[in-house]
């Protein structure tokens, strides 16, 4: 190809793109097209445990098969996420007949349309295009980021005293005392924070340790928008942990950040909010640890704060909240296995915040309510802070459950409950 491609920013909301697979390409690549509003039909037999969830949630609609012909009928765009050229090559051709646009992730020279290499800003997207070469757009599409990130971003300077990137945890276990080199590579990994949703609310750190990544393990929960910005190159493991779904073990997660990272690779551990909070992450720098694979840990924005600020609710005000308790609520006040004192809770005064709690929250409302905390307490429901599909949903603790089943809320949510759920009402 010897001319020059002709660039277009597509308004797609509301209009019908077809993407054909459900594996890594396709996982990396829906987000975007979600979040430009588009319509999109999801053709494969098999997705990812993310992608599912995007289904699951009524953000796509999955075809469960190989696709078809009519599968193109009403579309703009179709995206062939698939590693077999004979059908990405019946898909593009039946494309050309309709002329709709198509792109090909196996085979970039036999596409009609290229996805460029894209950074956002707010407002600001600037995509790339490298003649054919995703190298090429990536390095010059970095160097865009990094100026407008220099542009927007106050200097910081760096205390005197912070550790290395590679130091170990202060008081916690020495996991970057050891290398890894194979080939002449060190191998490492990296435990990054990815915040609440929003793809710009990951910190500076962890954003930069994802450029750099030759793999990216991430969770279900981490901004979709973060993936499309991969390197093509770069190894996508999806991780995702769906509530009460299918699931990848975490020793097997333990595995594959111990295996790439020997493999000389580096290795970024992406998962939403905070590492530390309710995201295992200490599990996987012990594994780490114990096969001598260093780790740096970068903290993420946690829901816990972020989903309720999102929503207009501080989890402190003076004069009405001097504390605020997070909680899972994974496990019903019952389990055997559970290690909250939900009666200690309930006497409470403060902010409670629940992580994960929306299968229990009738279970978990009654035991408060019985131990004595007021049934008018008011509660909120944050689902999907931050996003674009962020909904709210204001209550008290005696109602709050079944106003969550009237109004369909779904994982991921956060429940607050405390005065502070109004305190900033106008």
């Amino acid at each position: 190809m010897t001319s020059n491609p002709y660039p277009l920013g597509l308004r797609l909301d509301g209009r019908r793109v077809v993407v054909v697979g459900g594996g890594a390409v396709a996982t990396r690549r829906v987000p975007a097209l979600l979040d430009a509003g588009a319509d999109v039909l999801l053709v494969a037999p098999e997705l990812t445990p993310a992608l599912r969830a995007r289904a699951d949630a009524g953000r796509l609609h999955w075809v469960p098969r190989r696709f078809a012909p009519e599968d193109l009928d009403g579309a703009w765009l179709v995206q062939v996420a698939i590693d077999d050229p004979i059908a990405a090559a019946s898909v593009s051709a039946l494309a050309a007949e309709r002329r709709i646009f198509c792109v090909r992730a196996d085979d970039r020279s036999a596409a009609t349309a290229w996805t460029p290499a894209v950074t956002r800003h707010g407002p600001v997207t600037v995509a790339v295009l490298g003649g054919g070469d995703p190298r090429r757009a990536m390095t010059v599409r970095d160097a865009i980021r990094d100026l407008l990130a220099a542009r927007l971003t106050p200097t910081v300077a760096t205390p005197p005293d912070r550790p290395a990137a590679d130091a170990p945890p202060p008081g916690g276990t020495d996991a970057s005392a050891a290398t890894v080199t194979t080939g002449g590579r060190t191998g490492r990994v990296a435990l990054v924070g990815a915040g609440p949703g929003d793809p710009e609310l990951i910190t500076v750190r962890g954003w930069r340790l994802l450029t750099e990544a030759d793999v990216v393990v991430a969770d279900r929960l981490v901004p979709g928008l973060l993936l499309d910005e991969l390197r093509p190159d770069v190894e996508l493991v999806d991780a995702s942990k769906i509530p009460y779904g299918p699931s990848r073990a975490q020793e097997e997660i333990n595995q594959i950040l111990v295996d790439r990272a020997r493999g000389g690779a580096f290795v970024v551990r992406l998962k939403g909010g905070d590492p530390y909070v309710f995201g295992r992450g200490g599990e996987e720098l012990l594994a780490c640890a114990e096969a001598g694979v260093p780790v740096t840990v970068v903290p993420g924005v946690t829901s816990s704060i972020a989903a309720p600020a999102a929503a207009g609710i501080p989890v402190t005000h003076r004069g009405v909240s001097h504390e605020f308790t997070v909680v899972s609520g994974h496990l019903a006040p019952d389990a055997p296995a559970s290690l909250v004192r939900w009666d200690a809770l309930a006497g409470l005064r403060g902010t409670l915040v629940i992580l994960m709690g929306l299968k229990n929250l009738a279970a978990i409302t009654a035991t408060l309510i019985a131990h004595g905390r007021p049934p008018e307490t008011p509660a909120a429901v944050v689902q999907e802070a931050t996003t674009g599909t962020q909904r709210v949903l204001r209550s008290t603790l005696g109602a709050v459950a079944a106003d969550v089943l009237a109004a369909d809320l779904r994982p991921p949510a956060v429940v607050v409950v405390g005065d502070v759920v109004h305190t900033l009402d106008g």
